[in-house]
């Protein structure tokens, strides 16, 4: 008999609010550990001896969060169930020397993070937000949550050739924010100005991880309120399907141990300490099996059986470039969440791990749909091949389909976030 669903529009209410409140990974993880304690969850620390208790556990590091609840039941080489996915999201982020401008203009020095379609940042009410070192060594989160900055378009009346030629952006010269004006530009200035932002005293700041966005918020859109356009949906849309699906699950005996992985760096290669190609994950899976006093034989055994779902966002087909898609794979909105394949492993589906997809699917009563890419066409990828080299686990990619993926602003359907959201519950119950 198929599960009833645990969510409905009230999830993707909820999701609106996740993704205002999470400007930036240190705040999705913040805002994600916050609803793991109310749901009974405590964090441990990576420096601390674990013990084999039973309950509700996550460690937070930088922009990353891994969270697993241990079944009292859970015998040292038990398995797990993992939902991955990431916080980040391309962006402009403030670099080392921030303070600039030129001709009457006081500009934020910015680096490109990730892929953004950049001319979805120009003429947006930016905000700033980030993470703040402080001289003790301590860390604050900072959000400047209202219009501050603003990268400007050049007027048609000075580049009549954007209309046939197409617009052409320079990543140095042309998405420098403005914030002020001036001719005297001091070094400091846009840290003192944070630093008063928070009360703290000057110079207390001595490191900073800031990056810019948009302070327009996430709304329904559409005749009928279909439609759901956002910030960052890619991925925190996962992120926030992940948490809702634990703390749902987790209660009980449970014939695995579910986990949600949120990593960082996705967006540039996921190679870091906080990224899906470090060892954070594998090496909390390890210490969860060693703390419950397992063995390495133990511990193969439970990775052996593993499985996780790489959830991320996909393509919906776009119908003013239908052509750009698959003929014969067409995913919509509102659909049901979406399955990725690619036989070359830039996805890490592969037709056992459809197979477990398509039972929590059909468990929880929630259609889906499969996702493969244009043969002319480059695949992009996700963290599901990463994890699935790296620790030996069957790795299967899934998402929701949306359109207008690395705009500062994207758009899925409404429906989508609680059904996949329905789904990752019958995947981590088995």
């Amino acid at each position: 008999m198929s599960a009833p669903h645990r969510f409905d529009r009230g999830h993707t209410d909820d999701l609106m609010s996740f993704l205002a409140a999470s400007p930036t990974p240190y705040h999705a993880v913040a805002n994600a550990a916050e609803r793991l304690e109310k749901a009974g969850f405590r964090q441990v620390s990576e420096t601390d001896a674990w013990d084999g208790s039973s309950g509700g556990k996550y460690v937070l590091r930088g922009g990353a969060i891994i969270a697993w609840y241990v079944p009292e039941n859970a015998a040292p080489h038990t398995p797990y169930r993992v939902v991955g996915a990431h916080t980040d999201s391309p962006n402009l982020r403030v670099k080392p020397l921030p303070d600039s401008g030129a001709h009457g203009w006081r500009q934020v020095a910015v680096e490109i993070y990730g892929g953004p379609l950049m001319n979805s940042w120009l003429d947006r009410d930016l905000g700033l937000a980030g993470r703040l070192t402080l001289r003790d060594g301590s860390t604050r989160l900072v959000n400047v949550d209202r219009p501050l900055l603003r990268v400007p378009q050049l007027a048609i009346h000075l580049d009549r050739a954007v209309s046939s030629d197409g617009l052409k952006l320079d990543k140095q010269r042309h998405l420098q924010p403005i914030w002020g004006l001036g001719d005297d530009v001091r070094d400091g200035d846009l840290i003192a100005f944070l630093e008063e932002e928070l009360g703290l005293g000057a110079g207390q700041v001595t490191g900073w991880d800031l990056m810019t966005h948009s302070v327009e918020a996430p709304a329904y859109l559409g005749r009928d309120k279909e439609l759901l356009a956002g910030p960052r949906m890619d991925n925190l849309l996962s992120v926030h399907a992940g948490v809702a699906a634990l703390t749902a699950v987790s209660s009980g005996e449970l014939p695995y141990l579910p986990v949600l992985a949120a990593f960082d760096h996705e967006e540039n290669g996921s190679q870091s300490d906080t990224g899906a190609d470090g060892p954070l994950l594998g090496g909390i899976l390890e210490r969860s099996v060693f703390a419950r006093g397992g063995s390495y034989e133990d511990r193969a055994r439970a990775f052996a059986a593993t499985v996780c779902l790489s959830s991320d966002t996909g393509h919906a087909v776009h119908p003013n470039y239908a052509e750009r898609h698959d003929p014969t794979h067409h995913p919509r909105v509102n659909g049901g969440p979406i399955l990725k394949v690619n036989v070359n492993n830039r996805y890490a589906t592969d037709g056992s791990g459809r197979a477990v997809w398509a039972a929590a699917c059909e468990r929880a009563d929630v259609p889906f749909q499969s996702f493969v890419s244009n043969n002319s066409m480059p695949c992009g990828t996700t963290i599901g091949p990463i994890t699935a080299a790296r620790h030996g686990i069957k790795t299967v990619d899934i998402g929701v389909a949306i359109l207008s993926m690395h705009s500062v602003r994207e758009l899925c359907g409404a429906d989508d976030p609680h059904l996949l959201a329905n789904a990752l519950v019958a995947f981590l119950e088995g």
